[in-house]
This record gives structure tokens, C-alpha cells and sequence, in this order.
């Protein structure tokens, strides 16, 4: 099985494999590895300056052409310097935000207008609910386990099973997470993917220090500790887990006393005891009493790799797992997968009779429509984070939802019919790209909607089972509706005064 949900067509990665935007640990050389590897990487911006949020955006790019994106905290942040580390965001055009801790509305809003996707982590049902009516595109379910600040008191499992049936948006699992069997028993619970932490701390492109690595792979399976003592710079009331210290054993006297005492520099910076920072590259003081932030699976990490070789690994591990549970088996041994098509389908799709397509030819025809519409929601993705005219920017961002609904349906259609779906972007997202202008390249999108139209008028006929042919029946009149909203806003332009003026 291909490891690819659609959760991948919306953020442009290969896996479902979200590198965490940890403060101060997840900075450009580790995003740009796992994004470059396949997976999707946030940049660990709390509390930096607008200046550094740019600065490492600006170096993620020199490593990598993959979409990334940044992690904000509102609540850690104080307004004047969230408003610039907004601005940074949005004049740089990154991907996508994650926020986490409280829910800013706003915020959210803003991004959102800014065709920036929004990505929520949340601790509990009602802040997944309240996270989707703000409008996130992607929620980020963390689970007890977590390491770092966790939000709320429910182990990941159990999160879970309340969140992903009760919300209409993706959800991404964080908690624990390690390893290959880890991500494919999230999906097998309904996650679209994880958000991955500790184990991409303890890699070589991390900007924890060497310290904080080696803690993390001599820990053994249960050591962390879930705790408020490291509270400086943050809300109060906030609970972390790391690895056990002299600070988690009492040795270091009232946490929340009112003294402050220094016992490291990040270069002018002071590192007060009790704050929430972690051990860094830059760093310089006593590693040993700082927050030394760990899941609960940093028992199970045996040594500090690259991040691309992490990240493959656990790509292959989940992927023989996903295989290995792709569906029950029959008397004869036989595997067999549940399908939402009638009963009847399988057993007589082959039965090429009446014109009607078999399921080779059948998934042949949905794997092209899927590389199309992937490339096509890719396309749109970057349009409607470069469009500066609001109208473009409005219609682009339909475009983009309904191009990867539409990824959706076709890799459930596939996976009704048992067939892998492929994992290829196709060749028109590199054409569309290459073209200058969002007129121009939305005219070319156009042009490739058409496409997929007489593709799908000469399918309809073919398709024998009503469900699938229901499906593929609203994705031709959504792209004839699309076809037709983009020529009224093209040619309105083109006639109107000042037609000219860069979009």
C-alpha cells in the first residue's frame, strides 16, 4: 500500500508525516530535510521576531522549492510581535500556519483571508469543535503523551475516537507518535497522519543541542514526566512533559517562587530556571536543570540519524503495516476489504460487458484524474496564497478546496476498487507553475478543468456501479461550475477599466 491520504493534497506533501514546529528545535535545516524527504515541516517560530520569522523562511527556501509552514502561539506572544510575526507569514506566503494554546479567531480569520491554510492543535472536543467553527483547515489532535506543552488531558487513542467523528475537517494525530507503527495505528483510527516531535528532535539537522539529543535516545520506555514546573514565558497553568531532572525531582527548590535565577545564555539572552526553554544549538549554561521536552516514545528512538533516513523508515515500517491490515481475510485466507460500493461490484466489475469499464481499466482512468487533480489542487494552493486581488484570491481558494475534495473521492473510489491510488503530482502543476501572472495561470487552469470534463464525460457512461458514478457525476458539474465562476472573472477583468493592473 501507498502510504497517502488526502490530508497530503492539501499541505503538497508525499506522506502524511508532519514535522512539529517546535520552539527553537524545528528552524530551517530540519524543516527543509523533511519537506525535502516528503514530508510537510512547520518552522518553530515562538516569540521570535518578525526579522528572524522571515529570515528562516527566506532559509528554508534555499534548501528546499516543497511548501512548508510556521507555527505561531498567540497566547505565548505578545500582540505587537504576533502582529509582525503575521506579517512575516503573509508577505512571505507561506503554506500554512499551525496555531496552538488558545484560540484566536482573528487570527485564524486573517490567515485564512490571506489564503494561508490554518492548522489548529487541540487538546479536547470542544476546542476541535470550536477550532473548525473558526474555520482551521486541518486540526492537530495531541494526545496526553506529547511532549512539549500539552494542552489537554486525554490520551491520543481516546481523542481520537471523539474528535475524528465529530469534526467535517482533516485531523492529524500528535502524542507519542514515533515510529511507522505509530502513524499507521492513528490512521487505522481515522487520522489523517501525525505530527511528529521528539523524534525528529533527536535527529542532525535539529537545533536542540547535543545534550538534549542524547537524553532523548539513553531514555528509557515510560521515563517522562508530566509536569508545570517549567512555566517562565508562558500562560499559566500549563502542563509540559519532559525528561525527568534535578528540576522534576524537587532539587531546585519552589518553581513558582518569585526569584529569578539565570543559569544559561542564549547569546545576550538570559535562560532563567523554571523557563520553558529547551536546550539549543546556541545555547551555553546548565542543560541538565533546562526543560528537556520528550514524548512518551522517546524510550523507543536508539540513536540521532538524519532526518530524510527517520522519516523513510518510518514511511516503510507504516506502510508494511497498512498492507499488513489492508483487510480481513476470507475462509480461503484470502484478503478482502470492506467497500461502499453494492456487493455485487466487485465480483462482476471484471465482467467488461455493455461498454462498462473492468476494474483495471476503471482504476487506470481514476489514477490519471487523481495525478490531474492533485497537480490542480497544488496549483490552486499556490495561487491563492500569491494572489493579492481579493476577487482571485476568493476564487482561487474554491478552486483549491474543490480540488482536493476531489483528490478525496477519487483515492476513496480506488480504495473501494482495492487498488493502490497512485502517489504522483501531474505533469500540469510544473507547466502551470512556469507560467507568470495569476490571470494567466488561472486562464491555464481553466483549460485543464476542460480537460477533466471531457475526461469525465467520456468515463460516465463507462461506470456500472451507481455510487462511484453518483461521485464522478458532481465532480464534472463542480468543475463545469468552476470552468464557468473563473471565465466570468477572467473576462470581466479583461473588459473592465485598468484591466491591465497586476492581479
Amino acid at each position: 500500500m501507498h502510504l497517502q491520504t488526502p490530508v497530503c493534497d492539501l499541505l503538497c506533501c508525499d506522506y502524511p508525516i508532519v514535522l512539529a514546529g517546535m520552539g527553537g528545535v524545528a528552524r530551517s535545516e530540519l524543516v527543509a530535510a523533511v519537506t525535502e524527504a516528503g514530508g510537510f515541516g512547520f518552522l518553530g517560530m515562538v516569540r521570535e521576531s518578525p526579522e528572524m520569522v522571515a529570515s528562516e523562511i527566506a532559509a528554508v527556501r534555499t534548501r528546499t522549492t516543497r511548501p512548508f509552514g510556521v507555527n505561531l502561539i498567540p497566547a505565548a506572544t505578545r500582540p505587537e510581535r504576533l502582529a509582525g510575526e503575521l506579517d512575516a507569514c503573509i508577505a512571505a506566503r507561506v503554506h500554512a500556519v499551525t496555531l496552538f494554546w488558545d484560540l484566536s479567531v482573528d487570527t485564524v480569520k486573517r490567515l485564512r483571508g490571506e489564503g494561508i491554510l490554518v492548522v489548529c492543535q487541540v487538546g479536547s472536543l470542544s476546542e476541535a469543535r470550536a477550532a473548525e467553527d473558526a474555520g482551521a483547515d486541518v486540526l492537530i489532535a495531541q494526545g496526553l503523551e506529547a511532549g512539549g506543552h500539552v494542552r489537554g488531558l486525554t490520551a491520543l487513542h481516546a481523542l481520537l475516537a471523539q474528535v475524528v467523528p465529530a469534526v467535517d475537517v482533516p485531523v492529524l494525530a500528535a502524542g507519542g507518535v514515533t515510529d511507522g507503527a505509530d502513524l499507521a495505528a492513528v490512521i487505522g483510527l481515522g487520522a489523517q497522519g501525525a505530527v511528529l516531535g521528539t523524534a525528529f528532535l533527536a535527529t542532525e539537522e535539529s537545533f536542540a543541542h547535543d545534550y538534549h539529543k542524547q537524553r532523548i535516545v539513553e531514555a528509557a520506555v515510560g521515563e517522562t514526566v508530566h509536569t508545570q514546573a517549567f512555566h517562565i514565558n508562558w500562560p499559566a497553568g500549563a502542563f509540559v512533559r519532559v525528561l525527568p531532572n534535578s528540576v522534576t525531582r524537587g532539587e531546585r527548590g519552589e518553581p513558582f517562587s518569585a526569584e529569578r535565577q539565570v543559569i544559561g545564555a542564549d547569546g545576550a539572552r538570559s535562560i532563567y530556571l523554571f523557563s520553558t526553554d529547551s536546550p539549543l544549538r546556541s545555547m551555553s549554561g546548565d542543560f541538565e536543570a533546562m526543560a528537556l521536552y520528550a514524548g512518551e516514545g522517546a524510550g523507543r528512538l536508539q540513536a540521532v540519524v538524519p532526518a530524510a533516513e527517520r522519516l523513510q523508515a518510518i514511511v516503510d515500517q507504516a506502510t508494511a503495516c497498512l498492507a499488513g491490515s489492508a483487510g480481513d481475510t476470507d475462509e480461503a485466507g484470502e484478503t478482502r476489504r470492506e467497500s461502499s460500493s453494492p456487493v455485487c461490484y466487485a465480483a462482476e466489475a471484471d465482467d467488461a460487458y455493455m461498454g462498462y469499464m473492468g476494474v483495471e481499466e476503471l482504476a487506470a482512468e481514476l489514477n490519471v484524474l487523481l495525478e490531474a487533480e492533485r497537480a490542480g489542487a497544488r496549483v490552486a494552493a499556490r495561487m491563492a496564497a500569491d494572489a493579492r486581488d481579493p476577487e482571485l484570491k476568493a476564487l482561487t481558494k474554491v478552486i483549491h478546496a474543490d480540488e482536493a475534495r476531489w483528490c478525496k473521492a477519487l483515492i476513496d473510489g480506488l480504495g473501494d476498487l482495492g487498488v493502490t491510488p497512485s502517489a504522483a503530482v501531474g505533469a500540469f502543476y510544473d507547466s502551470a507553475m512556469a507560467i507568470e501572472g495569476i490571470e494567466a495561470r488561472l486562464a491555464f487552469v481553466n483549460r485543464g478543468q476542460g480537460w477533466v470534463v471531457r475526461k469525465l464525460r467520456a468515463l460516465l457512461p463507462k461506470i456500472r456501479d451507481e455510487a462511484l458514478h453518483a461521485t464522478m457525476r458532481q465532480m464534472l458539474q463542480a468543475h463545469e461550475d468552476n470552468i464557468a465562476a473563473a471565465n466570468a472573472t477572467l473576462h470581466a477583468r479583461a473588459t473592465s477599466p485598468g484591466a491591465a493592473a497586476p492581479a
